[in-house]
């Protein structure tokens, strides 16, 4: 557990409690924290999760415009539906970039865990970007990559970040809850 892993975590959390709460200061904080996680991965040799944080830096620029273009009269952020083939795109195009970058980092690189990285890391981006585009159904997939984040990076010993992704799949509840509610409070109906 290095002071970098600690800062990176204190960080990615109050930046993903932000964003459970639809709160516009989450899109810097993140931006920090993916930095922080760049490094991080860098020194751990998990190569496609520091790529990753480089492409959720763009995200997060693309994000952060996405949500102060879709907020209502009171300036709350709007809620969307994810339509079933919206979802089924999304999940596909996740497949395919989790065998390129996988296939990619297996042959080319000496990374640790190159066909879950790329996977995990190509799932997330899906994931990212359904939460810039504000649809409740995001924090179901986040849940689902968190839960696995989780164990990789308890196989690579990076306890505390781990330990941050363990949090994160209950925050990924809450904030679930707190957008399909505010969803419902913004007179949309949503079943995902």
């Amino acid at each position: 557990m290095s002071p970098l892993e600690i800062c990176a975590v204190v960080v990615s959390f109050l930046g993903i409690w932000l964003t459970t709460r639809r709160n516009m200061l989450c899109w810097p904080v993140n931006l920090l924290a993916c930095a922080l996680y760049f490094k991080l991965f860098l020194d751990v040799r998990l190569y496609s999760d520091m790529v990753l944080q480089a492409l959720f830096g763009l995200a997060i620029l693309y994000g952060w415009i996405a949500w102060a273009r879709g907020r209502d009269d009171s300036g709350s952020v709007v809620v969307g539906r994810l339509s079933p083939s919206a979802a089924i795109i999304g999940l596909a195009i996740g497949a395919v970039g989790a065998l390129a970058a996988g296939w990619l980092t297996h042959r080319y690189t000496d990374a640790a865990l190159p066909w879950m990285d790329a996977a995990l890391s190509s799932f997330s981006l899906v994931a990212q970007y359904w939460t810039a585009r504000r649809k409740s159904a995001s924090w179901l997939l986040w849940i689902a990559v968190d839960v696995l984040y989780v164990g990789m990076f308890a196989f690579k010993d990076l306890w505390l970040t781990a330990g941050l992704y363990a949090a994160m799949v209950a925050l990924a509840v809450l904030g679930y809850r707190r957008w399909r509610a505010a969803a419902a409070l913004q007179g949309r109906v949503i079943t995902s």
